[in-house]
């Protein structure tokens, strides 16, 4: 790690070969890091928005239900007979069907 600070600054040597180096580093992290985790959210989003009645899902919880009414911004799951609980659409993090698929 001290030699990337020796070379910055070291006479002689073009800056333009630190910016491209960092350019690099920028390039590196956003195709690594940044892309990855918007491509997860956007995948997070579209199936909040496609969720329906009669879905079974998970919360962020750990609970399992059903849903049974389907809000802009919230769900209502049936998580045992007769008990219903309205739950907010971003704690709704996936499908049990979906745990089953990555599973195998």
């Amino acid at each position: 790690m001290n030699h990337l600070f020796l070379m910055a600054g070291q006479e002689g040597q073009s800056p333009y070969g630190t910016l491209i180096f960092l350019g690099l580093i920028i390039v590196v992290f956003y195709f690594f890091m940044i892309r990855p985790q918007i491509k997860r959210q956007k995948e997070a989003q579209k199936f909040r928005n496609s969720l329906q009645k009669g879905d079974k899902v998970i919360t962020s919880g750990g609970i399992y239900g059903i849903i049974t009414e389907v809000h802009d911004t919230y769900v209502m799951v049936e998580i045992d007979s007769n008990v219903k609980v309205k739950i907010d659409k971003g704690s709704i993090v996936a499908s049990p069907s979906d745990l089953q698929n990555t599973q195998k």
